[in-house]
């Protein structure tokens, strides 16, 4: 069997969990910051632990894992 690509945009975006789980970068925090309340900005700050459905979908483009 042929080795299989790891897509290129997953490898930068999402690192594994201990616990097999994928962490990744939150959206909507690079530019129009104005527009949206404090609450907002401050809840996205960091990471967040992505879901169950989406890490399914995720991991298909990780055969080897990270």
């Amino acid at each position: 069997m042929p080795k299989l690509k790891t897509k290129s945009g997953v490898k930068k975006r999402f690192k594994l969990t201990a616990s097999g789980k994928l962490k990744a970068g939150v959206a909507g925090k690079r530019h129009r910051l104005i527009s949206h309340n404090a609450k907002y900005i401050r809840q996205n700050r960091g990471t967040k632990v992505m879901s169950e459905a989406d890490t399914k979908i995720i991991k298909l483009w990780l055969p080897y894992g990270l």
